[in-house]
């Protein structure tokens, strides 16, 4: 399918849209290269266990911090993270939600996150993933917030 793409009146707004498209490309192409957001605190890393089983909010609407692991707590979460959506949820939670270990009830297979980051040598993937996907996504939201507004016509 084609992409969707507004008629402008103004070249202004064109180039707006097309500055946008390309700074959201570079975003979320080098998603895993993105820096951990300012004034986001990650507080236990330094003990050197990054082996994730489940990734908690210390209460469900309390989302401003996650216990990553029993050692590792990211606090100071920008609210406005949890505004880019995917799939329904945001960009964070679908992270946390499938970067876990789960069990398959029927065959018993276990299904380890950690062991792919074992493996490739990058014991923090993870927890990187994760710091990388909130500014992500306070980015992404920065960069749809700017763009001009459309009036479509019906």
């Amino acid at each position: 399918m084609l992409p969707r793409l507004p008629l402008l009146e103004r070249v202004q707004d064109f180039w707006a849209f097309s500055k946008a498209g390309r700074a959201l490309a570079a975003l979320h192409l080098d998603y895993e290269s993105v820096p951990i957001y300012r004034g986001v605190q990650v507080t236990g890393a330094e003990q050197g266990n990054y082996a994730v089983e489940k990734m908690r909010f210390p209460k469900k609407d309390q989302k401003e911090t996650i216990h990553y692991n029993a050692q590792i707590v990211v606090s100071n979460i920008p609210e406005k993270a949890y505004q880019y959506v995917v799939n329904g949820k945001s960009a964070i939670e679908w992270v946390m939600e499938r970067y876990q270990i789960t069990t398959h009830k029927e065959s018993g297979i276990q299904n380890d996150p950690n062991d792919w980051a074992k493996a490739v040598g990058k014991p923090r993937y993870i927890l990187d993933l994760l710091l990388s996907v909130i500014n992500v996504s306070v980015q992404t939201v920065e960069i749809v917030e700017n763009l001009p507004e459309v009036r479509f016509e019906v």
